[in-house]
């Protein structure tokens, strides 16, 4: 559900009728004029629609004249569902226009109807009129108070407060919330000397317990030929996401990515709009280029003013020297079986502890599975369900040698045919690795919940985790005839 416009309209017995608020969503109205099409009806200004809402309430005259579109036996109201007839030539009829009164206040909303302007569905089952008379019904109750007669003082203040209650309320026309009746919404962390503008990208402010989550996310991929003639390749593509729950406007958070003495400086950094400010060395390293020594090696100081919901602080690339896992892979055809023989090996710099680690072996282009007669040295072996694939699960532990293997035969001797693949036809197979693991970076790139900085005057819990994942690992067949990956990185 989504509102077009707003208003609060004053009708203080002694004063002139006036337009004290107004709020219009332009994205919203976009959406409208695509439903209407042909028979769109735009809103009008502000003193149009307040005096085709004083005469459809009656209230534009003291002799309140007849009127046959609002007073004829004809005439069916729907109250508060108003049909605001527009004149003029791009005139026409605005339906449903809601519209509650109470004491000195109208208040009135235009919501999207999701459907075409010819047909007009009933309005018990307009889940758009229901969430406006919400909404208006939860303003209505914050500007009166909570005795329901607000002195003009009290109005007035709330009245000055209300842009910033809607902003967090609706904010881009789409109600989330209602403000609680007779609070006065001021913020609970002082600010400096003059009063910080809340950004229009900013749909509301945070109150209660401080948080700030930072997680560290590397994805590594690896394509590996077990070939002398053929390079193998591998990156890392890392991530900072955030979720800072800080009071204030605009509070100032500072996150610091550090690396080991001997670590490879980041590269293509990539930081989120809301960053203050950066070493511009740090957004020059780039992949394509030849990186040296005298690249930026860190630590990376990274100040910002985050939103409130979760976002991607930055993402870098890295050059590491090994991948984490090496492999080898050869498959033979012999008498009418396939004699599979891998090997793999986890790096001595990887923690040898995974939250899951899983060896895929697809069997394409063939029949299914049939006879299966493969020994491993560790974790389980097993046969997919569609019997197309040989899943390997190595659990959460490499043995202590760091290696393990396989090796026997497979044949297939299914009625039904398997899935086709043009990448892994005859000798041409792969191994896809699986893999997670907690509490690490190939790169050894990290966050210090010590280093994390936030000015607020409420002191923060600082959370933050790293992880290695794997994505697009490859271990190719090196006696079939695998693809090469154009180009020195896979990114």
């Amino acid at each position: 559900m989504s509102v077009r416009a707003l208003w609060i309209i004053s009708n203080e017995k002694g004063e002139s009728v006036a337009v004290k608020y107004s709020r219009r969503y332009p994205t919203v109205e976009q959406r409208a004029k695509r439903l209407a099409g042909s028979l769109y009806v735009g809103v009008p200004e502000d003193n149009t629609v307040l005096q085709l809402l004083l005469t459809e309430l009656g209230l534009s005259d003291p002799d309140k004249p007849y009127m046959a579109l609002r007073d004829d036996c004809l005439h069916q109201p729907r109250s508060p569902a108003l049909e605001i007839h527009v004149e003029g030539p791009s005139g026409g009829v605005i339906w449903p226009m809601l519209a509650i009164s109470q004491g000195p206040l109208i208040l009135a909303c235009l919501p999207l109807v999701d459907a075409p302007s010819e047909f007009r569905p009933p309005l018990a089952s307009l889940f758009s009129v229901s969430q406006g008379l919400t909404l208006l019904a939860g303003l209505l109750a914050f500007l009166l108070g909570s005795k329901g007669k607000p002195d003009s003082e009290g109005l007035a203040t709330r009245l000055a407060m209300l842009p910033s209650v809607v902003l967090q309320v609706c904010p881009l026309g789409t109600p989330l919330d209602i403000p609680q009746p007779g609070t006065v919404a001021t913020p609970t962390v002082p600010t400096p000397a003059g009063t910080q503008k809340q950004p229009a990208w900013k749909t509301g402010l945070h109150r209660g317990r401080a948080v700030v989550n930072v997680a560290l996310s590397e994805m590594v991929r690896s394509m590996q030929y077990g070939h002398e003639h053929r390079q193998d390749l591998w990156d890392v593509y890392g991530t900072v996401t955030c979720k800072c729950e800080v009071e204030g406007v605009l509070p100032n958070v500072t996150v610091t990515l550090s690396l080991p003495p001997n670590g490879s400086p980041l590269l293509d950094v990539q930081v989120h709009p809301c960053v203050s400010s950066l070493d511009a060395s740090i957004l020059a390293a780039m992949s394509v280029e030849d990186c040296d020594s005298s690249a930026f090696s860190g630590p990376y100081k990274i100040p910002f003013s985050p939103p409130l919901e979760p976002f991607r602080l930055c993402s870098y690339t890295s050059q590491v020297p090994v991948p984490p896992i090496l492999g080898t892979y050869q498959l033979k055809d012999e008498d009418n079986q396939l004699h599979l023989t891998v090997s793999l090996k986890l790096h001595e710099s990887v923690k040898n502890t995974f939250e899951y680690c899983e060896a895929h072996l697809p069997f394409f282009n063939r029949n299914q599975i049939g006879n299966v007669e493969v020994k491993v040295t560790s974790g389980q072996l097993d046969v997919s369900k569609e019997k197309n694939m040989l899943v390997w699960v190595l659990g959460q532990r490499f043995p202590k040698s760091r290696e393990v293997s396989l090796e026997g035969t497979v044949s297939f001797s299914g009625l039904l045919p398997g899935p086709k693949d043009p990448l892994c036809s005859e000798l041409t197979a792969y191994i896809k690795l699986y893999f997670r693991v907690p509490d690490m970076t190939l790169s050894g790139c990290c966050v210090d919940q010590h280093s994390v900085q936030v000015y607020s005057s409420a002191k923060p819990r600082i959370v933050t985790s790293r992880e290695l994942l794997s994505s697009e690992y490859y271990i190719w067949n090196s006696t079939g005839n695998a693809p090469v990956s154009s180009g020195h990185s896979l990114l």
